[in-house]
């Protein structure tokens, strides 16, 4: 995962482009500055220092928020190393925090990313009552601190069946 470069321009064009707000629009450009949308429209100027991405026959989306992952705290091809997705030494972890677990390089963040999930909202485990504060991150960075949105965005709980098997 690279890290964005801030004077980078970007012009995704000729795609089905379908904006947050507005009706889609055919053969349109999304020019992108610094990693952030600057301007969307079917006859943007593009400057010429932009790197061209052509997706002419595709559609171009905005990124998907995963409002319930376990992404760097339950870590893909790790094993049991890599699973601290539950701590079980206390039914009330309120004080635990998911970002103190959280491997930057866990490949589900690349996996995420790959089907258009740009932002997580990572979350501890269900196997206590209350299993501990939930973290908003981007899903690209090296370090926890550059892919880190907001932290605490609420506390996990889980009622029911699976504390009692976990």
């Amino acid at each position: 995962m690279t890290p964005r470069n801030d004077d980078e321009i970007i012009a995704i064009t000729g795609g089905y482009v379908v904006p947050v707000s507005a009706d889609p629009i055919q053969n349109a450009t999304v020019l992108l500055r610094g990693g952030k949308i600057e301007a969307v429209g079917a006859k943007l100027k593009i400057p010429r220092r932009a790197r061209v991405v052509d997706a002419t026959s595709t559609w171009v989306l905005p990124g998907f928020v995963e409002a319930h992952a376990h992404l760097g705290v339950h870590e893909e091809a790790e094993g049991w190393a890599g699973q601290d997705t539950n701590e079980m030494t206390d039914p009330n972890g309120a004080r635990l925090r998911a970002l103190d677990a959280i491997n930057p390089d866990d490949e589900g963040f690349r996996d995420a990313l790959s089907g258009g999930v740009t932002t997580a909202v990572i979350k501890p485990g269900s196997g206590n009552p209350i299993g501990g504060q939930t973290v908003a991150l981007k899903c690209w960075g090296r370090i926890v601190d550059e892919m880190l949105l907001k932290e605490p965005v609420s506390v996990k709980s889980a009622l029911g069946e699976n504390p009692k098997r976990v």
